[in-house]
């Protein structure tokens, strides 16, 4: 007999998952112009209020905090009360904060709205990509995963734009750059009345006549004739054991996941974030060190377009490996860059391996785990990485000043090369059913 999750999987893709993909993809993009303007701010406040570099790592450092914290609660309570309701709270939560950070007039004012934004945006991460994957047909699911990752490009690139023309116009320009985060929290609304809820989450919580109607309304986006009220599966009534993601049958992936999402993190954040600041502190202006990191930030792009083609030729975990093998090289070489060419194609480099990674990872992780922990799967292993992302901001300085860019983008690379032999053990689940139990 037909479940419901089997007639979604087999669906082909519809206007109503474009709607799906495109309304959670503004929520995610929105997620990284919060996180990209911060390396932005850090650079304008280094020079107006003169921070030391600990003072900076600490603004840099804190949401990720926030965002550990917020990644693991976000997580367990998409497997409670459901993927739509959480993705609109965080999307609420973070969006107030940002605007309210706008108003500080002190680090420790700054530092401690950072940490209340980034609950909201480690929690939403997880969360959103798990409610997509679990819409997401079968034979393209990684392709979609994958898309609604690239959104992530767009706002970085957004948070570069405001960097750049923003931020240098004025001394507030870094607080009219944070005001426009306030976006979100508008966009909550959008996203609590437009998107539906899962319905894997709904049918293992017994809600069948919601569930189905959902199903319905998808199948009539694709033209595809509903099941009759006769024929539909009645042997779904009991909800699925929760479960844990250390259960014998799952601590091996759940070890491999963390251990990639650490070493990503590691290094995307410490790069990253430290970026504009690294390049002004090789003598680049403000304004020259954010042109050329929006040159970089172009370049993910066509590294998540690259990866979303690969991830259903090649497979999830083949994909993730080579990404994050080239994220290696390419980090190896901007630790090396010299000149203002050098700098910029090792960034671009970068950038696409790196980010074209991000997508990858997202794709497989909600497909490791069953309906009752996939939330708290993703969020879990995202959680462990947000720790990564506390430290590299932190290490940054030392490094730097223990031996240079050299030794910052080295360990980088070191970290990234461990990432990659993590993705190879995990398993490949293209084109598989997800697990209900």
């Amino acid at each position: 007999m037909t479940t419901r999750t089997q007639r979604l999987d087999d669906l082909p893709f519809t206007g109503r998952h474009r709607r799906l993909l495109t309304g959670s993809g503004v929520g995610w993009a929105l997620d990284a112009m919060d996180v990209g303007l911060i390396s932005f701010v850090m650079a304008a406040l280094a020079v107006q209020w003169d921070l030391s570099s600990t003072q900076l790592s600490w603004i840099g450092s804190i949401g990720f905090v926030g965002m550990a914290i917020g990644a693991s609660l976000g997580g367990l309570l998409a497997d409670r009360i459901g993927r739509r309701q959480v993705f609109a709270a965080t999307l609420l939560v973070y969006g107030l904060a940002t605007g309210a950070a706008a108003l500080s007039t002190s680090v420790a004012m700054l530092i401690a709205l950072r940490f209340v934004v980034g609950l909201g945006l480690g929690a939403e991460l997880p969360v959103a990509s798990t409610l997509v994957s679990e819409f997401a047909p079968r034979k393209v699911r990684g392709r979609v995963v994958v898309a609604l990752e690239a959104f992530w490009a767009v706002g970085w690139l957004l948070a570069a734009l405001i960097g750049y023309f923003v931020v240098p116009a004025a001394d507030n320009g870094w607080r009219w750059a944070l005001a426009v985060g306030l976006v979100p929290a508008a966009y909550a609304l959008v996203v609590r009345f437009g998107l539906p809820e899962s319905v894997r989450y709904l049918e293992s919580r017994g809600r069948h006549a919601e569930a189905e109607a959902i199903v319905r309304d998808y199948e009539q986006s694709a033209g595809v004739t509903s099941v009759p009220e006769d024929e539909q599966p009645v042997a779904e009534v009991e909800s699925a054991p929760r479960g844990s993601v250390w259960a014998p049958n799952l601590r091996r992936r759940t070890a491999a996941l963390w251990i990639v999402w650490f070493g990503i993190n590691f290094s995307y954040y410490g790069a990253f974030i430290w970026l504009p600041s690294l390049l002004v502190a090789q003598g680049f202006d403000l304004v020259t060190s954010f042109g050329y990191t929006l040159l970089i930030t172009l370049a993910q792009l066509p590294g998540y377009g690259v990866a979303a083609w690969l991830i259903e030729v090649w497979g999830r975990r083949l994909t993730l490996g080579v990404f994050l093998a080239g994220s290696a090289v390419s980090a190896g070489l901007f630790g090396l860059a010299e000149t203002p060419g050098t700098i910029v194609a090792a960034g671009m480099a970068l950038s696409f391996f790196n980010l074209g990674a991000w997508g990858a990872l997202y794709a497989i992780g909600p497909e490791l785990y069953p309906t009752p922990v996939r939330g708290a799967g993703t969020g879990s292993a995202a959680a462990f990485g947000r720790l990564a992302s506390i430290i590299a901001p932190l290490l940054v300085p030392v490094l730097l000043g223990a031996g240079g860019n050299g030794l910052v983008f080295g360990a980088f690379a070191v970290s990234f090369v461990v990432a990659a032999l993590a993705a190879f053990t995990l398993p490949e689940r293209a084109g598989t059913v997800l697990d209900e139990r």
